[in-house]
């Protein structure tokens, strides 16, 4: 049985205003629990520069105990961002244009079934409007595969990136962008292939693994201590919490700790201190010059919410309407086996939130769209909240 939300004293928490922000936020965060979650942890910072934080739920079912306060956790798709950054480095350095096609890049690399490099662009790549093929739903479109047995057989499996994109070439793609003006596409579909294809043109035009140019641009200038890939290895450091997934057609949640993750499509483990600093470094202008942060930020229509909501997807992050906030929130979120990530950040970068729960449901819909809407409102409610 899930225990009891457990209050976490924010490190900078003071007066009677941030007590009654703190209550808040353990709310909330008991809200997320109670929707089945087994353990979350969320850090907030605000205007003034103070930190609150909560957390709700156990750190293990079997052997309980709260959430760590300082976890390590897989962001999942929240590395997207971070390499969007790299990304957008590299057009402002000249060294990469967003007008670059894949073709030029990498040379009959996106080929075969209609596929065509020479249609999709950078932008095209870092916007989800390639209509490429996601590898991921190729992977375990088989119901056998998503099941306890097959996670336990290939927890330790890790595929290359080449051996992700030839897999997603095997389909033809949902479209194909304007021949004329690739970059001028506005159809939008969510691919992981498409930050695969990020990263290996990262490496090509910088000699080094995507990894090493988001440390050395993004992890070290900002000193993120706790900010890293795992590159293959199926383990997160201590100290973290036990990530549980609930199977299609099963009732009972499995340990899905231990799993290899992703690459340059969600392959970074990372804290929620550490992203609250990259997050308000990124809108604050102290990752990119102003003109490339605004083209991160021009946005397509995109379904990404539980509804289909009014959201948009830019270069690497998303924007959303939040209650309190009249220009909304900036964000990305990233699912793992056993983990999801919530973010929020004003526009301006001066109040973030990042969020870890250690459960992903893929066999109840309605308890997963239950847990997704929590955590949305607990950073949403967490960065818009007005103080007196």
């Amino acid at each position: 049985m899930v225990a009891a939300g457990l209050l976490a004293t924010g490190a900078t928490a003071h007066g009677a205003d941030a007590g009654g922000a703190q209550l808040r936020l353990q709310r909330d965060a008991d809200a997320v629990r109670h929707t089945g979650a087994t353990g979350l942890l969320v850090e907030v910072r605000d205007a003034a520069g103070r930190t609150t934080t909560a957390r709700s739920g156990v750190a293990d079912l079997r052997r309980g105990g709260p959430v760590p306060q300082r976890s390590y956790y897989r962001i999942g798709s929240d590395t997207k961002t971070m390499v969007a950054v790299v990304a957008l480095q590299l057009v402002a350095e000249g060294a990469l244009s967003l007008d670059d096609t894949v073709e030029r890049r990498l040379p009959g690399v996106v080929a075969g079934n209609g596929n065509d490099g020479s249609r999709v662009t950078l932008r095209n790549l870092l916007q989800h409007t390639s209509g490429l093929t996601d590898y991921t739903d190729i992977l375990f479109e088989d119901p056998e595969k998503l099941t306890p047995a097959y996670y336990r057989e290939h927890r330790f499996s890790a595929q290359t990136p080449g051996e992700q994109v030839a897999l997603a070439m095997t389909r033809a793609p949902g479209w194909l962008p304007d021949a004329d003006d690739p970059g001028s596409q506005t159809r939008w579909a969510y691919s992981n292939t498409n930050y695969v294809l990020a990263g290996m043109i990262i490496e090509r035009v910088t000699g080094r693994p995507w990894e090493h140019a988001v440390h050395e641009r993004i992890v070290e200038p900002l000193g993120l201590r706790r900010t890293m890939s795992m590159g293959t290895s199926a383990y997160v450091p201590r100290p973290t919490a036990s990530g549980y997934t609930q199977f299609p057609g099963r009732r009972g949640l499995t340990d899905t700790t231990v799993s290899v993750g992703g690459g340059a499509d969600g392959g970074v483990v990372s804290t929620a201190a550490d992203m609250n600093v990259f997050l308000r470094a990124l809108m604050g202008g102290d990752l990119l010059p102003p003109a490339q942060l605004a083209q991160m930020r021009t946005t397509v229509p995109a379904p990404v919410g539980d509804d289909g909501g009014p959201e948009r997807y830019g270069l690497g992050i998303a924007w959303r309407p939040a209650p309190g906030c009249a220009d909304g929130v900036w964000y990305h979120g990233g699912t793992s086996f056993g983990t999801v990530s919530e973010t929020a950040v004003t526009p301006d970068g001066r109040a973030s939130a990042a969020a870890a729960v250690f459960t992903t449901r893929f066999g109840d819909e309605k308890r997963f769209l239950e847990q997704a809407a929590a955590s949305i409102r607990l950073v949403d409610r967490a960065v818009c909240a007005k103080r007196r």
